[in-house]
């Protein structure tokens, strides 16, 4: 998985303290994370998702639900070795040691999900990731963020700051999104598109149905 990265102590002690720093197997509000942010998601399907900050693999095997191929990534080996476990016998899953935004996959994705990551990120690294992102998502392609609202104690950043710093910089169009008193979600598309009504024939069944057509 490469090399350990120095400046992650912080990561590797918290996942030698406990097998779950943050509850994402366990916790009522992850889970109810992970299915608004998968509901989130516009397309039924993706041909290749990248999840930097893949912790324990909590997100990473609901995601791996809906993806032909799935690259996950972390900083931290310990986080890794937990996350290669939960994910043991998901062959589409490659699990990758790669500091973010410096590494990404070869090929552009057509689904990006950064969770409860964006505000751990230095300054630079995240405007980074911001100016980068649109060149490592396929055309049509899906970014997702979802961040905690409130304050962390140990990031430099806030949730409502990172996607707000997003919503005004990326060069993505902003497609959708969640907002209540504790998280928010975010949906960006790489170029425009139609709605996932649209796509489906939704609306054109309705309007034959107004207009009496069989």
């Amino acid at each position: 998985m490469g090399a350990p990265l120095a400046d992650t102590a912080h990561f590797d002690q918290l996942h030698a303290r406990s097998a779950d720093p943050w509850g994402v197997h366990t916790r009522w509000y992850e889970r109810r994370k992970r299915d608004l942010l998968l509901a989130a998601l516009p397309r039924p399907r993706y041909a290749q998702g990248f999840e930097p900050g893949c912790s324990v693999g909590g997100n990473t095997v609901a995601l791996a639900a809906r993806c032909d191929r799935l690259i996950a990534s972390d900083a931290s080996a310990a986080a890794l070795e937990r996350a290669a476990a939960t994910l043991s016998g998901a062959g589409h899953v490659a699990l990758r040691h790669w500091r973010f935004p410096q590494h990404w996959p070869e090929a552009p994705s057509d689904l990006i999900v950064v969770a409860e990551l964006a505000y751990y990120l230095p300054p630079a690294d995240f405007a980074r990731f911001l100016a980068q992102v649109p060149g490592h998502l396929q055309r049509g392609g899906h970014l997702a963020m979802c961040h905690w609202r409130a304050p962390v104690a140990d990031a430099p950043a806030h949730g409502d700051g990172v996607h707000a710093q997003a919503r005004d910089t990326l060069a993505l169009d902003h497609v959708g999104g969640w907002c209540d008193e504790d998280m928010r979600i975010d949906v960006w598309q790489n170029g425009s598109g139609t709605s996932v009504a649209e796509a489906g024939g939704a609306q054109e069944r309705l309007a034959r149905a107004a207009e009496g057509a069989p």
